[in-house]
């Protein structure tokens, strides 16, 4: 029995909806990829969530990130540079006479067989992302990536547990967000920390259609007014109330912030800062025009989190000194 569409499966588990399939499907069109990839690249799913339902869709079971983040050479080994390129596949595990296999087509028989001809293993497919299979491709046979899979799943990885220095570092800027009194010196904090990890750093805040210029570092962009046009990054993101991180496309729409940066960025991160359903802000963020971005959204997004209940603590004193 043929199997439902991807897409369409993973709509029908409420995992996503058919407006954000929608999406997903045009940024194919224009970016290529998986469909899973272009899901995670909108936010919309964690690699980890799109792994668990593409184990269920296909009834196979998931490689285990932790092993396959250190792979040794004999492993490496027993499945050649040019036929992991060819299938798609790194092998991860071995026991006896059988060879543990992550696969980009975990299900094609044909090339399960080929590989067990091949390599005179058995061997037992797995299912990955093809963010993380590409990733792991890299690592172990120097097969390099396009720029977006780097951007979307850099060298580090981004779940990774942060050591005791970072986790100071974190609890010293949860007291500095707490402790803030003004706008201006949440705003100060946001960009620091920001700036930390990305060379140009700017604050845009949303009134009506209009992104106003307030704050920047290693960008010219004070009181600069931009309108957002309905094709450009900026109404991708207010629409979607979620971030962006990839390149930024040489289209009309965005030409007032290629404009503001001189060039289109190779990868570029917007983010909504949003207080309760409301976004009033967007953070920019890159690395210059022609290099990645080699920083975790996840600590990003929490700097922005943490801005953004600060902001609405301050809101709420004003409010209460105005009684």
């Amino acid at each position: 029995m043929a199997l439902m569409k991807l897409g369409e499966a993973m709509v029908k588990e409420s995992l996503i909806t058919r407006e954000q399939l929608k999406l997903a499907l045009e940024r194919q069109v224009i970016f290529g990829g998986r469909i899973g990839t272009n899901i995670v690249e909108l936010g919309v799913l964690k690699e980890k969530e799109l792994v668990a339902f593409l184990s269920r869709y296909f009834k196979i079971p998931a490689a285990d990130p932790v092993q396959l983040a250190s792979v040794n050479e004999e492993i490496i080994a027993c499945i050649s540079k040019e036929a992991a390129e060819k299938y798609k596949v790194v092998p991860f595990r071995k026991d006896r006479n059988r060879l543990h296999v992550a696969m980009l087509d975990p299900r094609s028989v044909a090339e399960v067989d080929e590989l067990r001809f091949v390599t005179g293993y058995d061997v037992v497919p797995y299912v990955v992302s093809e963010l993380r299979l590409l990733y792991a491709l890299e690592k172990y046979y120097e097969v390099a990536r396009d720029i977006r899979y780097i951007s979307i799943f850099g060298k580090d990885e981004a779940e990774a547990v942060p050591g005791k220095d970072n986790k100071e570092q974190v609890k010293k800027v949860k007291e500095a967000f707490s402790g803030a009194r003004e706008k201006e010196e949440i705003i100060g904090i946001l960009i620091s920390e920001t700036k930390k990890i990305a060379s140009r750093v700017a604050i845009l805040v949303l009134k009506g259609n209009t992104l106003s210029g307030w704050k920047s570092r290693g960008i010219a962009i004070e009181n600069a007014q931009i309108s957002v046009d309905p094709n450009s990054v900026f109404s991708d993101v207010i629409t979607r109330k979620n971030y962006y991180r990839g390149p930024l496309l040489k289209i009309p729409g965005n030409e007032a912030l290629i404009s503001i940066l001189g060039g289109a960025p190779q990868d570029c991160l917007l983010m909504p800062i949003q207080i309760r359903d409301r976004i009033i802000a967007l953070l920019y963020a890159d690395n210059g025009n022609s290099a990645v971005m080699d920083a975790s959204l996840n600590y990003i997004n929490s700097l922005v989190t943490m801005a953004a209940y600060s902001f609405e603590i301050v809101i709420l004193k004003n409010k209460i000194m105005e009684l």
